[in-house]
């Protein structure tokens, strides 16, 4: 689990073993959200208004039902200012994934987006499952390639095949379109992995269950390697913001936003926090069983 040849979060690799589980061949679609949705009635993290005491200092106006969604600018900007190409739109949901106006028609199996971590825990609950742990996402992932870099090998496209949904192009300005989607993609439109899992990298990032923290600290607990459950809540808030400590989850497996020069996290090993109040157009979840239940 791991990597020490790329981003700093994903350091160390280290050895972990976990349990036999069953998981979805595909993210949750938005065919399969809306039964959901029609069945209880659940109302998502991004359709209600944040409570304003969650949020001291927060703007009025920001405190309405929203999303955030990406917007493609017509020019190159600055890489470390992720504002210039994300946008906190209001009215943007699962059933409204660009905004007010877009709609899911066409989109039944593409990924259900715009959920938060409250709202894909429901789901799984619902259906009878669990949302996976990073341990277990990781291990899925690879398809029993050990220590491979992609989730089908180390060539990202073997003799020129293009093996998932990403960014061709330079992000976020310029997207080439070679993999034919400039959005999300319908599940199972690249090669399954070798568990016979699809999208396991590009298309939609993924919800996993364990609470953000570095690997470095993770792994010197005794107990780390057999089955790991990721860090404590209260050490998963963004430093940066102390004030207003919102916990955060590992996700997984990166999108159709991430690009070579941008955010390369198109592999197995990578992770990234997100924050438990936020949904995203690029973020969605899959669910599994475990064996021992």
């Amino acid at each position: 689990m791991g990597s020490d040849s790329h981003y700093p979060e994903e350091a160390p690799a280290h050895n972990v073993t976990v349990d036999g589980f069953w998981m979805d061949q595909y993210v949750v679609t938005n065919a399969q959200f809306s039964r959901f949705v029609e069945q209880t009635d659940h109302v998502t993290l991004a359709e209600r208004a944040p409570n304003a005491e969650d949020y001291p200092g927060a703007k009025p106006e920001l405190l309405i039902p929203a999303s955030v969604v990406f917007k493609k600018p017509p020019f190159r900007v600055d890489l470390s200012n992720p504002y210039n190409w994300w946008t906190y739109v209001p009215g943007a949901s699962w059933r409204h994934p660009l905004g007010p106006g877009s709609s899911l028609k066409g989109l039944a199996k593409h990924p259900v987006v715009h959920v938060a971590y409250e709202d894909a825990e429901a789901y799984a609950k619902w259906i009878g499952k669990d949302l996976p742990t990073e341990a277990e996402w990781e291990f899925a992932a690879r398809g029993g390639l050990e220590g491979a870099e992609f989730v089908w090998g180390d060539e990202f496209e073997p003799d020129g095949e293009v093996m998932t949904n990403t960014w061709q192009g330079d992000f976020p300005n310029e997207n080439l379109l070679t993999d034919g989607f400039e959005w999300t993609a319908p599940v199972g439109s690249f090669p399954a992995n070798g568990y016979g899992l699809y999208e396991m990298a590009g298309n939609v990032w993924e919800w996993t269950t364990d609470w953000y923290q570095e690997h470095s600290e993770l792994t010197q607990s005794c107990c780390a390697s057999m089955n790991p459950r990721g860090g404590a809540q209260e050490k998963s808030y963004d430093p940066a913001t102390p004030k207003i400590p919102i916990p955060r989850k590992v996700m997984k497996g990166g999108s159709y936003l991430c690009a070579p020069n941008y955010c390369r996290r198109y592999r197995p090993a990578a992770r990234m926090a997100q924050p438990v109040d936020t949904a995203t157009c690029h973020l969605g979840f899959r669910c599994i069983v475990r064996s021992k239940q």
